[in-house]
């Protein structure tokens, strides 16, 4: 993931056609599957899903062709309010 949000734009990267909701589905996935390798462990990865988001901007803001967006970091984090949801309600069933 770290390596496609780097790439240059003129390189085709596997899209939804929403931006937003490319980084709501990535981050979800990330956090479900967190939870269920780290049962009893959410914040931990609620802090390190949101921690790698930032990071991903601060280096998107180093290259010359991208930048770093808070509503992308927004979307990482309300995908990773869904995942955690998601995940915890395929729990219980």
């Amino acid at each position: 993931m770290l390596v496609l949000s780097l790439l240059p734009p003129d390189i085709p990267e596997p899209t939804t056609g929403w931006d937003k909701t490319n980084h709501m589905l990535a981050f979800g996935v990330l956090a479900a599957l967190g939870v269920r390798s780290w049962p009893g462990r959410v914040w931990p990865v609620i802090v390190w899903l949101v921690a790698y988001g930032g990071l991903i901007e601060i280096l998107q803001s180093l290259t010359s062709y991208r930048d770093a967006s808070w509503p992308d970091l927004l979307a990482d984090s309300l995908g990773i309010a869904i995942g955690l949801m998601l995940s915890y309600r395929a729990i219980r069933a």
